[in-house]
């Protein structure tokens, strides 16, 4: 077994406790080793559905549903689309609370059964917890952390500089890499939500996917 043989098998024992916890917690967990695999099984639970929102995620995007659903007639509403104004943005994501489904990402999910986003406007927060019918997270096994804490560490030490770099955010941890808990107008960590549980109005489904995938 090469080296990349071996980071699999650790991922599939630590993807082993983070699907069974949070099962527990009342999610819908499942693990797959290709993002193939991962894009098959999210399209087979959500074919019923009929509109579709899309948080900010590059995951999401890597797996090619966007084009799948848009290829089979569904409704996307989608605000990474082009040319568009403030207010359509705007009017986009609100659309994407109402969705039937929401398809999202996690900046950390934890092996004890949290999921953890942090967000800068708010409309990937929200329609995780309240709005949509379904929503799908799928978020590549290089977000996984043993305990809570260290899933936030990640965010701190890991997702929130990779982010604003690639969004050319001028904040301090766009040059520095690290977090200083800044206060400049372009800070992208404004929201911290932590799913503890699945939320008692919303069916969620955790996929989780044995590659590095997203920030």
């Amino acid at each position: 077994m090469d080296e990349n043989g071996y980071r699999l098998w650790l991922w599939e024992k630590s993807a082993e406790r983070c699907t069974k916890n949070l099962e527990k917690h009342g999610f819908y967990a499942h693990y797959v080793k290709t993002r193939e695999e991962a894009r098959d099984a999210v399209l087979k639970k959500v074919m019923d559905y009929e509109t579709f929102g899309f948080g900010g995620s590059e995951t999401t995007r890597v797996l090619g549903l966007v084009s799948e659903l848009s290829n089979r007639g569904k409704t996307i509403y989608d605000h990474w689309v082009k040319n568009h104004d403030m207010e359509s943005d705007i009017g986009i994501r609100k659309q994407q609370m109402q969705a039937d489904c929401f398809f999202t990402s996690a900046n950390a999910i934890s092996e004890t059964g949290e999921v953890v986003n942090v967000d800068g406007v708010g409309n990937r927060t929200n329609a995780m917890c309240f709005g949509p019918k379904k929503v799908v997270i799928v978020a590549g096994m290089n977000k996984v952390r043993p305990t809570l804490e260290s899933a936030l560490a990640r965010i701190r030490e890991v997702a929130g500089p990779m982010r604003a770099r690639s969004l050319g955010m001028s904040t301090p941890c766009a040059e520095t890499g690290y977090c200083s808990d800044c206060n400049t107008p372009q800070r992208i960590c404004r929201i911290t939500l932590i799913l503890h549980r699945c939320p008692m109005l919303t069916d969620i489904s955790v996929f989780l996917v044995g590659e590095e995938l997203g920030f």
